[in-house]
């Protein structure tokens, strides 16, 4: 039968990063994380991989045998979450699943519903937000529910006009449709597969304002149209595509160049799409859904890995770079990018050196107040930026798995929860699947934060070899003990490389209605470059951190 697909996939991914790392500057922290967190992966890609041509004695079988179960005691271990109990704080609460083992991930709320699919059992899952009751529907075809080591990464749902559930399955090459008024699902098949790799790996899907679906996927160079109406089950009638304009990714091998996701701004009827060579280059692409028409949108060398899009009222989208530690806003009109970071990579284990401390933003969405929301990968957060005063709220997610960090064994204050996916529900209620930990998660964003942070500086010229002094107020609503936080655009990690910073206090406690001044100086480094750059400065607890951006021009 071979190695498991989804297990050669990334094995192929891994030795393609590998290979290039030197050659094109591919961020050596990154590489180096995710080896770390998927060796597991390779061990039961060889585990499972087939011998019976080696197969010349029982003795060779048993051990054969043995072999593949201990690969699916790995498998479960890592990916079932198996121990993974559900957790909660001030603002966050943990849902454990029904089923072992489903690794939910696509994640979409509507409503009192949470729609959700198992990549492992092939089940579209829907949970009540009023009674926390489940049901869960089982997808007609799903091979992986028969192979103990395989998954189909479902990464996006959606609800049409009608309230019909649409989601990707990347394994099957296709979308599928669920009607809940009448319980069907239909099948959708994508009218190419990638030799190689078997799939174009639907990844992202929207509609349009006409209710037709367009959707992109990691092995495809195409935008696809789905003329809704046309769609037939199990066929590919009515489905078409668009050649991507993919020229500047010339000369870069062809296996590494993917869609991030796609999303469309209704107002403009507008289309855009993120592309990437994952930590070679990235660049967007804005599809006139009337005339047709690309028009390319290049990003700066450090910003090589884009994939979620959310688009604000002007139009303007903000993507988030999952190589780096960096979210940013591409002006519409005119191509000019402005970066953020996010807090400092920190609390996942100390084996990973500052400047290699990312926390890879993924998918961001935006709410119907402008708020923009996404979920920190690796920084084991979500994250909530408001782009009219610059603040940034950051929230801990309690669950940790040292099995996806460099970790000491049995360190539960060390790894990540994997959540991959976020939907925005009503009453700024954010819901997010953790993969590998069987569970999903409640975000409540209506609660009162514990403090704020205050600075009256929001735009600052500053010179390289200069000390600048930037004052804070902190003021505290419960008793709340602190650390002070900064991060930057000076680094893709957030970190401030050669640049000198320091508070005039470091870390306090606090007692509520208390206010207390502090002092921020930053000195930045003869090695910069000239130019635009942000300063991430607040403070944080063991469950928020707050940060204010301050615009900076530096000469």
């Amino acid at each position: 039968m071979g190695i498991n697909k989804f297990l050669l996939d990334l094995l192929i991914f891994l030795i393609a990063k590998s290979m290039v790392m030197n050659e094109i500057n591919v961020k050596p922290g990154i590489l180096c994380l995710i080896l770390a967190i998927s060796v597991s992966f390779i061990f039961v890609a060889f585990q499972l991989s087939d011998k019976n041509s080696f197969a010349a004695s029982d003795q060779f079988s048993q051990l054969q045998n043995n072999s593949k179960s201990q690969a699916i005691l790995q498998f479960q271990s890592q990916f079932c979450g198996l121990n993974s109990a559900p957790h909660t704080n001030s603002f966050i609460t943990e849902y454990s699943l029904p089923q072992k083992c489903e690794m939910p991930l696509g994640i979409l709320v509507r409503n009192e519903s949470v729609w959700y699919v198992s990549t492992k059992l092939g089940i579209l899952g829907k949970f009540n937000t009023n009674d926390n009751s489940s049901q869960q529907f089982t997808i007609p075809v799903w091979d992986s529910r028969s192979k103990p080591t395989d998954i189909s990464q479902t990464w996006d749902v959606k609800m049409d006009p009608k309230g019909n559930i649409w989601f990707t399955d990347e394994k099957q090459n296709g979308i599928w449709r669920y009607e809940p008024d009448n319980n069907r699902f239909s099948f959708f098949p994508i009218p190419e597969r990638p030799t190689g790799f078997g799939t174009t790996y639907p990844i992202s899907i929207i509609f349009d304002n006409d209710d037709q679906i367009y959707f992109v996927g990691i092995r495809s160079k195409s935008l696809w149209f789905g003329n809704v109406s046309d769609l037939k089950n199990n066929s590919s009638e009515g489905i078409s595509n668009i050649s991507l304009p993919l020229s500047s990714f010339k000369g870069i091998d062809p296996d590494l160049v993917s869609s991030g996701s796609i999303e469309i701004d209704r107002d403009r009827n507008i289309l855009w799409i993120s592309m990437l060579a994952f930590g070679v280059k990235g660049q967007l692409f804005k599809f006139d859904l009337t005339t047709k028409t690309f028009t390319p949108f290049n990003l700066p060398a450090h910003l090589d890995s884009p994939v979620g899009i959310a688009i604000d009222e002007k139009g303007n989208p903000w993507i988030t770079d999952h190589g780096t530690s960096i979210f940013f806003m591409v002006n519409s009109t005119n191509g000019r990018i402005t970066e953020f970071s996010t807090s400092p990579l920190s609390r996942i284990s100390q084996n990973i050196q500052k400047e290699y401390g990312y926390t890879l933003p993924y998918w961001i969405k935006i709410d119907t107040n402008g708020i923009l929301w996404f979920n920190e990968h690796i920084g084991n957060k979500i994250a909530r930026f408001n782009s009219t005063d610059g603040t940034l709220v950051e929230y801990w997610i309690p669950t940790q798995n040292n099995l996806w960090a460099p970790c000491t064994p049995n360190d539960s204050s060390c790894g990540i929860s994997n959540t991959l996916q976020l939907s925005i529900g009503k009453n700024n209620q954010l819901w997010f699947s953790e993969w590998t930990e069987n569970k999903i998660g409640m975000l409540n964003g209506s609660k009162p934060l514990s403090f704020v942070v205050d600075t009256s500086s929001k735009e600052l010229n500053m010179k390289k070899g200069e000390t600048t002094e930037i004052p804070l107020i902190i003021s505290a609503r419960d008793p709340v003990n602190l650390r002070m936080i900064a991060s930057s655009t000076f680094t893709s990690t957030g970190n401030f490389g050669n640049s000198s910073i320091s508070f005039s206090q470091d870390s306090f406690s606090m007692n509520s209605g208390e206010t207390k001044k502090v002092t921020f100086l930053v000195t930045p480094s003869n090695d910069l470059d000239n130019g635009e750059y942000t300063l991430m400065i607040g403070a944080e607890n063991d469950e928020v951190s707050y940060l204010n951006s301050i615009k900076v021009h530096l000469s």
